[in-house]
């Protein structure tokens, strides 16, 4: 009697182990195609090109594209985000980042908070928006920028961008 209840046992737990391996191999789904730009992206888009048809409009540019430093721990802050659009001029030098806020916006905001204040701190312009922006807008925001950019601005000092980045990295965690 007791050999038949742990060879019983012993099947159990096999078939157990055998269903609990079998569960974990994942299958891949397969792949389909999905739009890069979702409307309001696509309006947005559109929009810049019209007001800055000399320029080159990035979309969905990785963070990692736009910011360097030397050390791991602070890289791993800003990997995953990305830019949704981003602003060349003439010479592929950054004139503006430029942010449209989604339907998640509000559950988001310190985190987009955040994001503006890494770009703002490596020097860039950061142009968010809280719908989709009027060509009247990207022109006011935009086209004055063109021509300043031609005059040298005083940037922040290194000194004041680490002290600034020291702040923002305390709240953060």
């Amino acid at each position: 009697m007791y050999y038949f209840m742990t060879i019983v046992g012993l099947l159990l737990i096999t078939a157990l182990i055998l269903r609990h391996l079998h569960q974990n191999r994942r299958q891949d789904s397969p792949l389909k195609r999905r739009g890069i730009l979702n409307i309001s992206e696509q309006i947005t888009l559109m929009r810049l090109q019209a007001v800055l048809p000399r320029h080159t409009i990035l979309a969905h540019v990785s963070f990692d594209a736009l910011l360097t430093t030397k050390y791991m721990h602070t890289r791993r802050k800003y990997q995953g985000l990305v830019a949704d659009f981003v602003v060349l001029d003439q010479q592929h030098q950054v004139l503006a980042i430029i942010e449209i806020a989604d339907e998640s916006y509000v559950n988001r905001l310190h985190q987009k908070h955040y994001q503006d204040s890494l770009l703002e701190l490596a020097g860039y312009k950061v142009l968010r928006y809280s719908s989709i922006p009027t060509e009247q807008e990207l022109r006011e925001d935009l086209v004055l920028d063109v021509f300043e950019s031609k005059i040298p601005v005083t940037a922040i000092s290194k000194a004041e961008r680490v002290m600034k980045y020291n702040v923002l990295a305390a709240k953060s965690s």
